[in-house]
């Protein structure tokens, strides 16, 4: 395992990424918004227990969302039918962060976590998608964008399907300015439940550097408030 160097932000190759613990690769260094960009360039993303040093991931195989894959049962289309909170973009960056923190139980998205991508939002990389019922943030996810792909990094609700109503109403709006794939880090049931199935890191990286250096629209990262397509109960981009 890898030992950062603190006056450095290169990764080793994440072919040295260790097999058990799947995918660790790294130990240590900074939360700052410059290693970050620098790992999540190279499809590398930082996860760890409170209490420990940095850890560093690349995990095999990769869990992703690709175009065409979105799964979206019958409650679900339901629920998106009655439009129940309005999605916004950028709204709410650290109220975002600070929900999801509070969300989980011995939650890695320390103080130092949740500084660092703040700064990122700051400089444009990290964004949030929010869900509001009238004024009430109830729902949403945040994570960082590199080229034409998203990587979520977590989300939180308080009302029934309020990350799901976000992230789904999200995928319509990314993919309208020709986003490529969401990352998924690890696959989950809540990830899987909504299409996400996991590839090979060989084919993950492949995919991420073709599309990292083409710079998105920035038009897709404006404060905004966000709605699903009219057609989307009948687009072929869903299952």
């Amino acid at each position: 395992m890898y030992q950062l160097d603190d006056d450095s932000y290169l990764f080793p190759p994440v072919s040295e990424a260790m097999r058990e613990p799947n995918g660790l690769l790294a130990i240590g260094g900074d939360l700052s918004s410059r290693r970050l960009q620098s790992a999540y360039y190279d499809g590398i993303f930082p996860w760890f227990n409170p209490g420990e040093v940095p850890l560093w991931w690349s995990p095999d195989p990769r869990a992703v969302l690709k175009v065409g894959d979105l799964h979206i049962s019958r409650s679900m289309k339901k629920t998106l039918k009655k439009s129940p909170y309005r999605i916004t973009i950028n709204h709410a960056f650290q109220q975002v962060i600070e929900a999801c923190a509070i969300r989980a139980e011995g939650t890695w998205i320390l103080p130092s976590v949740r500084a660092g991508y703040i700064a990122l939002h700051e400089e444009g990389i990290a964004h949030s998608i929010e869900a509001w019922h009238g004024d009430k943030l109830v729902g949403g996810l945040y994570g960082v964008n590199v080229g034409h792909l998203f990587c979520g990094e977590s989300m939180f609700s308080r009302m029934n399907d309020a990350s799901k109503c976000a992230f789904i109403t999200f995928y319509f709006h990314f993919l309208r300015y020709n986003g490529q794939l969401f990352d998924c880090q690890v696959l989950n049931h809540h990830t899987a439940s909504l299409g996400a199935k996991e590839i090979s890191r060989r084919d993950f990286l492949h995919i991420l550097y073709r599309w990292r250096d083409q710079r998105i629209n920035p038009a897709c990262w404006l404060p905004q408030s966000i709605d699903l397509p009219k057609s989307f109960e009948i687009s072929p981009l869903y299952k």
